[in-house]
């Protein structure tokens, strides 16, 4: 009658070190201790005064995050508030995108610009101002 056996490996799964003792004898870098930045401690309380001179304290901790570009919105926006005083004003020339409506016009603006809230377009045609949005 054949015996079942199991294989070593299934075994050993869920093991630390899994069946090769401690940590340093699979490490697979001879008896260098690892390769490139093991050990530096960066998870650990062995922090080696080198790394400190070599990168500084960028090394240790989190770095923020990036959003992807496809979330990015790259629109300036500007508000009435902060218009210039003058009379014609053209905010594509000038990198603008977006008009918004925080504020109230000091005089009768000419505004040419890519979009507007609508709340902007009341606020300067109210003042006897006018906006044009190209096409």
């Amino acid at each position: 009658m054949t015996v079942k056996h199991r294989k070593k490996n299934t075994r050993q799964r869920g093991k630390t070190t899994y069946g090769f003792g401690s940590m340093k004898k699979h490490r697979g870098a001879g008896n260098r201790g690892g390769r490139g930045m093991a050990g530096s401690g960066k998870r650990a309380d062995q922090i080696k005064t080198w790394i400190y001179k070599e990168f500084g304290h960028e090394y240790f901790g989190k770095h923020g995050f990036t959003r992807p570009q496809s979330t990015q919105k790259h629109e300036l926006i500007i508000n009435i508030e902060n218009l210039p005083d003058q009379d014609t004003i053209n905010l594509t020339e000038k990198g603008y995108t977006k008009l918004l409506s925080k504020g109230s016009p000091k005089r009768k603006h000419h505004i040419i610009v890519v979009a507007c809230s609508k709340k902007a377009r009341e606020k300067i045609e109210k003042a006897g101002g006018k906006i044009e949005l190209p096409q």
